[in-house]
């Protein structure tokens, strides 16, 4: 008996051990795989620099709010040798007016260094299309979504819901037209008057980058600015494209007019992670190692959108009513 219960307990000794190993094994096989989807998700997705010649893939999607990782990427792709043009693809409805101005000069300094064109994969609207102008080429499908050239100020009035519920917010303010709107009170004449010249001046800008951009007249000008999108087969005839097509077609116009190699593979450039922990962009990695890219694509835009919004400012967006 005593035989049979020191058999009995060195079974147990060895399972404990077995599950142990097991444990570590799976955790070792965890963090593999992670790096794999690290290494994804930094530059070409290579576990070294990359030294095959290719062109470059940068995607443009969801809210575009300025992004510190996107300059960087932007950055190391002009300086890949191995990098012999470059394929922006959009998809994205726009953002703020200053993420969407911060990433058009990224634009033009890098087309600067390499051949690069614009391909409209989905949509093109609002701060997305000063992304698409940043090149000298334009493509889009013939079913995309292009255009929305305009400027939006959007603020909360909840003034009728607190005098409901007999709120009152007070405030002592060094002239009237500090921190308005404030959303606690109806707009005054002036305070709108002043929002108003803020939103006009920056049209004005936009509308100024799209004639130098396209080389369009006042007349061409007045006619694709008044916020409308138009889809790609209407663009073209407007001058907001250069030609219908998919990514194959802006490929080849980087052969034939920029003379870039022909064959050459097209490789997806994505940015490093950022520090820290980001419940979106964990996800959205998640969603890549199992194949989701649009479902990726849709949790990194919620975080991007998230942050446009606590910046706060103007907008360049395209946002339909529900």
């Amino acid at each position: 008996m005593a035989a049979d219960a020191e058999f009995l307990i060195d079974r147990r000794r060895l399972r404990r051990k077995l599950t142990l190993w097991r444990m570590l094994g799976i955790g070792a096989a965890i963090i593999a795989v992670g790096a794999v989807g690290y290494r994804a998700r930094v530059g070409d997705g290579r576990f070294f620099p990359a030294t095959e010649k290719q062109i470059a893939r940068i995607s443009i999607g969801g809210f575009i709010a300025g992004s510190e990782s996107t300059r960087k990427l932007i950055e190391r792709v002009g300086k890949a040798d191995a990098v012999e043009g470059v394929v922006i693809s959009i998809s994205s409805p726009g953002g703020t007016t200053t993420g969407s101005e911060e990433l058009y000069r990224n634009l033009r300094a890098l087309a600067a260094k390499k051949p690069m064109v614009a391909f409209v994969d989905g949509t093109a609207a609002s701060g997305a299309y000063i992304t698409a102008i940043a090149a000298d080429h334009i493509v889009a499908r013939e079913t995309a979504l292009v255009g929305s050239i305009g400027v939006l100020f959007q603020y909360p009035d909840v003034s009728g819901l607190l005098d409901k519920v007999g709120v009152k917010v007070e405030s002592v303010k060094s002239s009237p037209l500090k921190a308005e709107p404030s959303g606690f009170s109806p707009t005054s004449p002036e305070a709108r008057a002043a929002l108003s010249s803020i939103v006009l001046d920056t049209y004005g800008w936009f509308k100024g980058l799209v004639a130098e951009r396209r080389g369009m007249d006042d007349s061409q000008l007045s006619v694709v600015a008044d916020g409308r999108v138009f889809s790609g087969r209407q663009s073209l005839p407007l001058k907001l494209v250069d030609e219908l097509g998919g990514e194959r077609q802006a490929v080849a116009w980087l052969e034939k007019e920029r003379k870039v190699p022909a064959n050459l593979p097209v490789k997806d450039w994505k940015p490093k992670a950022e520090g820290g922990f980001k419940l979106w962009s964990a996800l959205g990695i998640g969603a890549d190692l199992l194949g989701l890219d649009g479902l990726a694509n849709r949790l990194r835009a919620v975080e991007d959108e998230a942050a446009g919004v606590a910046h706060g400012g103007l907008l360049a967006v395209w946002r339909p009513a529900p």
